[in-house]
Order: C-alpha cells, then structure tokens, then sequence
C-alpha cells in the first residue's frame, strides 16, 4: 500500500490492509497464503481442503448486533520464513474450516485420531467446524460452511525483519518472526514492550548443516569453536577440523533474516558480529538448495527444512555434544542446546486497542496455543512444541474469551 494510500485512509484501521511483499492471497480459500515474491517450495504447505460435507444448519452469521460489531476482516500475517510453516498450516486449516467428522484435519473418526480431540471435545469442540470453534470462544458467530470461517486468513512470506516492520506500521496484524523484534529492528524491551505483543507460539533447535559429502567424509560433528571460526573466517578448509581437504563454502542467511540474526546471537555473542560467508540467501529453502548442489557447503537454517539427503551435525558445547536425534541424551531438540530460539507472532498495541491483541489475532494464535495446535502445526512440522507452563503463559497474553 502506498502513503498515499494510507492518507486516504483516515478514520479506518490501517491494520484492515494487507501489504505483503508480492501477491495477495485469496481470501476464503483454503491454503491461502500470500508469497511475497518468494518461491513457492521456500516453506512446506498444506492446501487445508479437507473435503468435508456442507453443514445443513441455517447460516446465522451476521444475524444479531452482537456479531455485526466483529470485526470479520481478513487476518494478514507477514514474515519469516522459518516460522511460516506454522503460521501457514495453521492458515491452510483455519480457511478449511473442516467439519468435526474430518478426521484427517479436525476432529475424530474410526480411521484418525486427531493429537488433542479428547481435551477441546471437552471443551465443547464436539459437532463444530475447526475455525468455528476456535471463533466462537472469543464472541464470533460460526458460519457452519466448508471453506468459508468466520473470517480468513493470509499469510505472506519474507523474512523476519520484514515482518517486525510491517507490524509495526500496522500493515499486517501478525508480524512473524524467527528473531526477537528488538534485534530486528533495534529496540530497546521497554520500547518493544510499549509497541507490540510478543507471542511465542513455538522453538526451532537452528540446526547446522553440512553437503552430504562433507558428513560422509566424516565431518558428523563439529565443535561450537570451531562453527564460530568457519563464520569469522578462521577456518577455511575442511581438512582444519578433520574432513578433506577441500575449502568450506560458507552459506549465511540473508541480513534481516530472524534465523540470521538469532544465528548471530547464539553462535557469535552478537546479532551485529561480523561473519564471512560465500553467498547468502533469504529463504531456508534456498539455503537448503545451495547445500545439496555443492559438496563443501556449510549452511544453518531452521529445523523444518531438514530432510531430503540433509541432516543436522551434533556441536559439541563446552563438552556438552548435542546431537540432531531426539533420543540422544542431549539434542538440538532440548531448551538447553544453545542455538534454541523461539518462534514469534507479534501484534501491534494500538490507541484502539491498548492490549495489543484484537479478537481475531486471539482466536488464531489460541488455535496455536493449544494441545492440537501444537501437535499438528508445529510438531508436525519439525519444530518443539512449547511445555505447559509456557503455554499458560502466552494464553495469558490473549484477551479473555467470550
């Protein structure tokens, strides 16, 4: 959207615009999402169509005063691209707002058991839509429609810094970010504490990997020392920590990148330490592509980006070998490994609204927040759900349901 477009605006919620990077995503259609200018493989998808039967119930959407003061707008969120596998899947079965007897997405049945029915059946789950439901807690009246939620959501990918900004000036209402806000853009907590809600939804291990030759000419493990001097430029062979002898090809991220910036952070005490590298890129996916076409690569990207001839290598910190299986007495998957990072959705406090967080954004990230949203949109997607005690926490930031 342009200034003058904004200007134009006046008297509306600037937060009922959607600018992403490229193209936005249609509104009401499962899966949407809006790339932004981005490849379409940068993140694993989920169309979200689970093909369930219409609901015959009358449809009372709009019917009462109550329901025309929602707000029932489109839901944009913008930004990183580790965190969009979340975000996205999550979006893909909000706008699919499949029937309780879709087991496959929502719900149970004879052939699927989906993580965390029994407790939301509890909770009155049982018989309702998947965006109905998480809708109706905080005072929105469910449509009973395939496809069609009490409002819909987009989703844009890009990367964390432009996420961070694009909250920030009200142009999405969920800036998605791999990296905390005040490295991204420079704040101060007081100042990010005054201008958004940070919303912590999972945790990536970041995870550092090498080209498959690399691994097997026996580079499986390396020290964190000497991660910190292949990025600083220290080391520049592969023979200097025991593989061949062949020079290392450094991959970073893109700068303004959360996983860049959390990589900084964790890895070299600083998100401004200076690092060498031979490219970088902005999308993991395109990281993850530079690794399997070179065979001395070196690369870090987020957890859901493994797979297909890649795996991450154990670091060994301090003596503490942290390895990339989840059996491993202590692995990349534990809150102790020290390149773990949280994954954020942040909302804009507004004059509007002082707490930062509307009604839609509540129903969404609750959707999240839960046993089911963290089974099916991050553990499923390779990330760590967050324990109990944290998700108390960040369900305290929401506003109180309906």
């Amino acid at each position: 959207m342009t200034q003058d477009s904004k200007r134009l605006a006046d008297g509306v919620s600037r937060r009922k615009f959607l600018m992403t990077s490229g193209a936005v995503g249609a509104a009401g259609l499962a899966g949407c999402t809006g790339d932004s200018g981005s490849e379409s493989t940068d993140a694993p998808t989920d169309s979200g169509n689970s093909g369930g039967d219409e609901s015959s119930g009358e449809d009372t959407s709009g019917d009462s005063s109550e329901q025309e003061s929602m707000d029932t707008s489109m839901l944009t969120a913008e930004g990183s691209s580790t965190v969009y596998p979340i975000s996205n899947k999550g979006s893909s079965y909000w706008n699919s707002n499949a029937p309780a007897s879709d087991g496959e997405y929502w719900g149970s049945n004879s052939e699927t058991s989906v993580p965390g029915w029994d407790e939301l059946k509890s909770n009155g789950a049982e018989g309702m839509r998947l965006a109905d439901y998480f809708a109706s807690l905080y005072g929105f009246e469910p449509t009973g429609k395939q496809a069609n939620p009490p409002f819909a959501t987009s989703i844009g990918l890009s990367h964390s810094g432009t996420g961070c900004k694009s909250v920030r000036d009200g142009l999405v209402d969920i800036g998605n970010s791999s990296g905390p806000i005040t490295a991204e853009l420079g704040w101060s907590e007081e100042k990010a504490n005054e201008e958004v809600v940070d919303h912590v939804v999972g945790r990536d291990g970041q995870p550092v990997f090498v080209s498959q030759a690399i691994y097997d000419a026996g580079v499986e493990q390396l020290t964190g020392e000497e991660v910190r001097g292949i990025y600083q430029g220290e080391i520049q062979n592969w023979s200097e920590v025991g593989g061949p002898d062949e020079e290392i090809f450094v991959v970073g991220r893109a700068e303004g990148s959360g996983t860049d910036t959390s990589f900084r952070l964790n890895m070299l005490g600083d998100a401004d330490a200076p690092m060498e590298v031979d490219t970088r890129k902005g999308q993991n996916q395109q990281v993850k592509t530079v690794l399997q076409q070179n065979d001395n690569a070196i690369g870090y990207m987020a957890l859901a980006f493994q797979g297909d001839g890649l795996a991450p290598i154990a670091i060994d910190f301090e003596g503490t070998v942290y390895k990339p299986s989840k059996d491993a007495e202590n692995t990349i998957f534990d809150s102790s490994y020290p390149l773990n990072r949280d994954l954020h959705m942040y909302t804009k406090i507004t004059d509007d609204n002082p707490k930062g967080t509307d009604m839609r954004e509540a129903a969404f990230l609750n959707m999240h927040l839960t046993t089911f949203g963290q089974k099916v949109f991050v553990e499923q997607v390779e990330y760590i759900p967050l324990p109990n005690k944290d998700l108390q926490k960040e369900k305290e930031k929401l506003p109180a349901q309906a």
